[in-house]
């Protein structure tokens, strides 16, 4: 098949979404399958195209595998939604420009979300060749900023939340990364006539973690040596320091052990919420900010954890899954999620038997549940070792690429 993609990231760009689609295509393409790929020029972890892409607009570049398009995602500061969601229309527009002038005719569209306007740009395309369009979510918007407080203004929300409902129903099939997402999208559909309103087409197909690549190795490390952490309990937060993260929790925990000279917090990663945490931080010496580490020292960065966290503000669970849960069992590491219960990470921890979930935004939770696997290492060891097991039964990234394939398959006959 000739497959056209539209993403938000993709390698070399570090953004979490951008790693599952370059595994995905890369997967499909060792399926014999040819893909054009429209992305964004690399741009996430300094929130501004990197210098070695600046000076053009538009950028090609051909593979063994097809073509990657790179447009200008006119970056802008998350917290200034006008200009953010200019940044967004203008990169959907050059996207779906550079999708509808494709050098081969697709045999099927996938789009990713976030940007929820990427959508309206593949749905375009895949109407424009009429083939089948798959839209992937990875995170529902505008349910996610709502929650945030984003967004208030209710004309907006009522307008991202029909160009949502249009878009779900406009494709032919909705991809979700868990089933309570499932439930969230396809109770948004339901009711309507015909197909385009049949939840059914609402899929479950998870991420994955290449567990051959992310594997529990030894604490004391390269990483631990640069940062002066060796012999420490390292606590640690990795990812986007952003809007969706309750991080204050781990500032109450740390300055709730700044007793204890052998307990350090690490928060690895940058984002439009850093310096405001940094400055909350400035008298708590167990505290560390380290900048977010190249891709091919995530095996390292999160084996250097004894505990890793996953704090996410309320409301966020329901409509997001993060993939660096993956990426810490995978590392058979224990980890502590503030998050809301019932929802995929909740599950997951307590199914997993891989750490502990507590409700969100509840510092004195989230404390006690670090302190108390910073007392017993032997419990949060096993944790770390039964959250390994868990992942190893998980899809991998080539049954991943291969569940798209069947989709796409199915919606073309």
């Amino acid at each position: 098949m000739n497959l056209l993609v539209l993403c938000p990231h993709f390698a070399p760009d570090l953004a979490p979404t951008g790693e599952v689609m370059t595994q995905i295509t890369e997967q499909l393409a060792a399926r014999g399958h040819r893909l054009h790929v429209v992305t964004s020029l690399p741009w996430y972890v300094h929130h501004a195209v990197e210098p070695e892409w600046k000076g053009s607009v538009v950028h090609h570049e051909d593979t063994h595998w097809g073509r990657i398009t790179r447009v200008h995602p006119f970056p802008t500061d998350k917290r200034n939604i006008p200009a953010r969601a200019l940044g967004f229309a203008g990169f959907t527009g050059l996207s779906g420009l550079a999708a509808l002038l494709t050098r081969s005719r697709p045999d099927a569209v996938l789009a990713m979300s976030p940007p929820l306007t990427l959508g309206a740009a593949g749905w375009t395309v895949a109407r424009a060749h009429r083939v089948p369009f798959v839209f992937n979510i990875q995170d529902v918007f505008p349910d996610v900023a709502v929650e945030l407080g984003a967004i208030t203004n209710p004309r907006v929300i009522a307008v991202a939340s029909w160009l949502e409902r249009e878009t779900y129903l406009r494709a032919d099939a909705v991809t979700v990364l868990s089933d309570d997402l499932r439930q969230n999208v396809a109770a948004k559909i339901a009711g309507r006539r015909g197909r385009s309103g049949d939840p059914s087409k609402v899929r479950v197909i998870p991420n994955f973690i290449d567990t051959d690549w992310i594997r529990p190795t030894e604490r004391e490390n390269s990483y631990r040596t640069e940062h002066g952490l060796e012999g420490k309990t390292v606590v640690m937060y990795a990812g986007n320091v952003g809007l969706s993260q309750s991080l204050e929790l781990v500032l109450a925990a740390a300055a709730h052990l700044a007793d204890d000279p052998d307990v350090v917090f690490v928060i690895n990663g940058g984002g439009s919420a850093r310096p405001g945490l940094e400055r909350a931080a400035a008298g708590l010496s167990n505290v560390r900010f380290v900048d977010m580490a190249p891709k091919a020292r995530l095996p390292e960065v999160a084996a250097a954890a004894d505990i890793h966290v996953v704090p996410l503000k309320a409301g966020l669970a329901r409509s997001s899954v993060p993939s660096k849960l993956y990426t810490i069992l995978a590392a058979g590491r224990p980890v502590v999620a503030s998050v809301d219960p019932g929802t995929e990470v909740a599950n997951t921890v307590t199914n997993a038997g891989a750490g502990l979930a507590v409700g969100p935004d509840d510092p004195e939770a989230f404390t006690k549940a670090i302190l108390s696997l910073v007392q017993d290492p032997a419990r949060a060891r096993a944790m770390g070792e039964s959250g390994r097991r868990f992942v190893e039964q998980w899809a991998s990234p080539a049954a991943v690429a291969e569940a798209y394939e069947s989709l796409f398959d199915e919606l073309r006959h």
